[in-house]
């Protein structure tokens, strides 16, 4: 068995993480404790910024051991996510692949599943490191299944990512019911255990209860089954606990309340639990950069936009290796200065992510020609760019998934042909309607200054427009700033005045002629209202509303938004 040379992450995880030396002796054998030790190693070259050196470590042994190849499959994997470049997705693949083979080696050949071999020949018919297989098995199988969906991007993919989730969702139960049965040892291997099926329990849990109900009852017809608070009890566990998934678990906390709870939440924006154990990593791994990237969004979320760019521009200067990483600073930067009024400089990281971030050229662009609309032609003349042709642009950088347009990528896409075609409206409207599409509202409703100020922006819009109403769109416009409006207020704890505005579209739902989503998302916002002001039967009633109405703009958004809300109600009531 190799001996670690790490000097200062050799000691116990529990202890304050410094840095790592420069020698990496290579393994001469591998046996189930000395792969979990050198992967939990190479772990953490990784979180102190050292990829390369991870990967190097990990990779020569991925071929023969599972956790190695589980390993290297999620770096490599993470490396295309970030990159989306052709070559770096086909690796990932290929990683992820491999580390299907390589833990199915060591699985139980058996007919049956493991908890009815072990109900019938007793728990000595399952080895522990034939378990350990079952649970990295069904990590690859989650694994696969995500590069597939963005690699292939296909039905068929679907279809096929689909049927191995449901089969890793049954490995982590089966899982689930051998463990009771096997005695705590209190060995290292059994904490790793133990840690990787409460985080496969705990982020299926966490997924499966964000599904609407249409689809969670079809779900359960064939055995899924998610509950929400059981999901993130797990998973805070498991973040809590000393093994390999723990920093997997702690990140899938980070990212649902950092962006899964801001886009579909009800409010709400952060975990005390969480933040706590997140400080506790922070602390360990302050060199970090996906630890500080994080720490800039929650910073975000607190209304501390200054210290939130600090720590963005640490991220930059932190590292170099994996560039892509600073593509999701700009992303945030850009945002940090839309929210702040500071078109020049949401202008600029727009820019930059339109030439050098594969995501999404489509919303990079839309962004670009969404921020000219307020900058002085001056500016515009400087940076030789035509806003109109900025805004047309747009369609022809839509992708595709499952063969569909991407919701939002649709939406930026159909504005995009309306403000390139068409003059009369507010210059600051297409950015309004994009930060509400991006819940930016709700990122900055903890500084009441900014919603003020944003109010106003509204308010001479809503003047403009009444002054000179738009032939065709006059209407629709004048919905979509009273819908704005209403949100404003409603962050300012004005919620008579909220009301008003809201009632005010509603009133004119039949004369829409395009922005049909105003109707829907209106009710929405109105029953988020009565929910802060504790009327749930209201509340309840202007939710219900929202499924009455369909094909319009960013729906399955807003299924998902009035499913969780509705859900929380019931918990209240």
């Amino acid at each position: 068995m190799m001996s670690l040379t790490l000097s200062k992450i050799k000691s116990n995880q529990e202890d304050k993480f410094e840095d790592a030396c420069e020698s990496i002796p290579v393994a001469t054998t591998m046996n189930l404790p000395s792969s979990l030790e050198e992967c939990t190693t190479g772990l953490y070259l990784f979180l102190n910024n050292r990829f390369s050196d991870a990967i190097n470590l990990i990779h020569p042994w991925s071929k023969n051991s599972m956790y190695h190849s589980l390993m290297y499959g999620i770096l490599m994997v993470v490396k295309a996510i970030l990159t989306f470049e052709p070559h770096d997705l086909q690796i990932g693949m290929m990683a992820a692949k491999d580390a299907l083979k390589t833990c199915d080696n060591f699985r139980k050949k058996t007919k049956m599943t493991l908890s009815h071999l072990v109900s019938r020949q007793g728990i000595t018919a399952i080895t522990e490191e034939e378990l350990h297989a079952e649970v990295c098995y069904a990590e690859c199988l989650m694994l696969k299944s995500f590069i597939s969906l963005i690699q292939e991007e296909s039905m068929l993919a679907f279809l096929k990512s689909g049927i191995s989730v449901g089969s890793s969702y049954h490995i982590y139960k089966d899982c689930e019911q051998v463990l009771t049965q096997i005695p705590d040892n209190h060995s290292k291997a059994h904490k790793h255990l133990v840690g990787g099926i409460k985080f496969g329990l705990g982020a299926f849990n966490l997924m499966l209860s964000l599904m609407p109900p249409k689809t969670l009852k079809l779900l359960n017809i064939i055995g899924y089954s998610g509950d929400r608070e059981v999901g993130l009890a797990l998973l805070h566990e498991s973040a809590s606990e000393t093994h390999i998934n723990n920093v997997l678990s702690l990140l899938t906390l980070l990212f649902y309340y950092n962006y899964v709870y801001v886009a579909f939440g009800v409010e709400k924006v952060y975990n005390s639990a969480t933040e706590d154990l997140f400080l506790v990593y922070l602390q360990k791994f302050p060199n970090c950069v996906i630890f500080k990237f994080f720490h800039a969004r929650s910073s975000m979320l607190k209304g501390d936009f200054e210290n939130a760019q600090l720590k963005l521009q640490e991220c930059i200067f932190t590292q170099n290796e994996w560039k892509q990483v600073h593509h999701l600073c700009y992303w945030e930067f850009m945002w940090c200065h839309i929210l702040l009024q500071d078109w020049r400089q949401a202008y600029h990281y727009a820019n930059l992510l339109s030439q050098h971030s594969r995501w999404s050229k489509a919303i990079y662009v839309y962004s670009k020609a969404i921020t000219l609309a307020l900058l002085p032609s001056d500016f515009v003349k400087s940076v030789s760019e035509d806003m109109n042709s900025l805004f047309l642009k747009v369609e022809s950088l839509k992708i595709k998934f499952l063969g569909s347009a991407v919701p939002i990528e649709k939406f930026v896409a159909e504005k995009g042909q309306r403000y390139g075609t068409t003059t009369g409206w507010f210059t600051a409207q297409p950015l309004l309607e994009f930060i509400y599409a991006w819940s930016g509202f709700l990122v900055m409703s903890k500084k009441n200054e900014l919603i003020s100020s944003w109010l106003s922006i509204i308010d001479k819009g809503e003047d403009l427009l009444q002054e000179n109403p738009h032939e065709v769109y006059g209407t629709d416009d004048i919905s979509l700033l009273n819908l704005l409006k209403g949100l404003c207020l409603k962050h300012l704890g004005k919620y008579s005045k909220a009301e008003y505005y809201f009632n005010r579209v509603i009133q004119k739902k039949k004369s829409l002629k395009y922005d049909h989503y105003l109707v829907p998302y209106t009710y929405y916002e109105l029953g988020i209202l009565h929910y802060l002001k504790g009327d749930y039967d209201s509340a309840t009633k202007n939710l219900d509303n929202v499924r009455n109405y369909k094909d319009y703009s960013m729906e399955t958004r807003l299924q998902f938004r009035t499913h969780i809300a509705l859900e929380q109600i019931a918990k209240e009531k």
